[in-house]
């Protein structure tokens, strides 16, 4: 089983390098955007409370969006491994994926994080407005969710490095020059641990 966490600050290429990573290792989509979206569509009792935060602007709490996620790994079949997407955000998140995997005899193997330079991204995402229409993508918006992103995630970063799993990637370049050097790091790994 492989599992792998991505991370890469808004407009990085995570969603379209997580797509090239699911198809080539045949890893599970974790988004917990999704996993939100999905509960409160079924209207879960979960999905109930994380609406409820969410209609207030608030974040929904780590241990219901934990439950949700071990909800998630638990009604998959025969896993090859996950990929995880916008999670864990905060150090409690971390510890408890951590927590959770290993009660399942599993573990994060690899977290990858897309590095490009601030001005690369503000690029991207005002391209990205332009294109799709995006109200979000204008400039101080993009400025502040990216700021938004390294106060959040730079513990996060610290808490994998020490367990000696976190792996940057150069994020500058084509898709696939992209997904080669992902690959590359994640084929070393699997070569390295066998």
């Amino acid at each position: 089983m492989l599992n792998l966490v991505i991370f890469g600050p808004p407009g990085s290429g995570k969603g379209t390098q997580s797509e090239k990573l699911i198809e080539r290792y045949g890893l599970v989509h974790m988004s917990t955007g999704d996993i939100l979206r999905a509960e409160m569509a079924a209207h879960t009792e979960l999905g109930k409370k994380a609406q409820a935060y969410m209609e207030k602007g608030e974040l929904v709490p780590d241990a219901d969006v934990i439950e949700m996620v071990a909800r998630k790994i638990d009604q998959t079949k025969d896993p090859q491994g996950f990929i995880f997407d916008g999670f864990p955000r905060t150090t409690a998140q971390a510890r408890s994926l951590r927590n959770m995997l290993t009660e399942r005899d599993t573990r994060i193997d690899l977290v990858i994080s897309l590095e490009v330079p601030e001005e690369e991204l503000v690029k991207r995402l005002l391209k990205r407005g332009q294109e799709a229409g995006r109200q979000d993508d204008e400039i101080g918006v993009i400025r502040n969710r990216i700021e938004v992103y390294k106060q959040m995630t730079t513990p996060v970063i610290d808490f994998y490095k020490k367990m000696r799993k976190y792996v940057p990637v150069e994020g500058v370049g084509t898709i696939d020059e992209i997904f080669e050097r992902i690959v590359n790091r994640i084929e070393h790994y699997i070569s390295f641990t066998l």
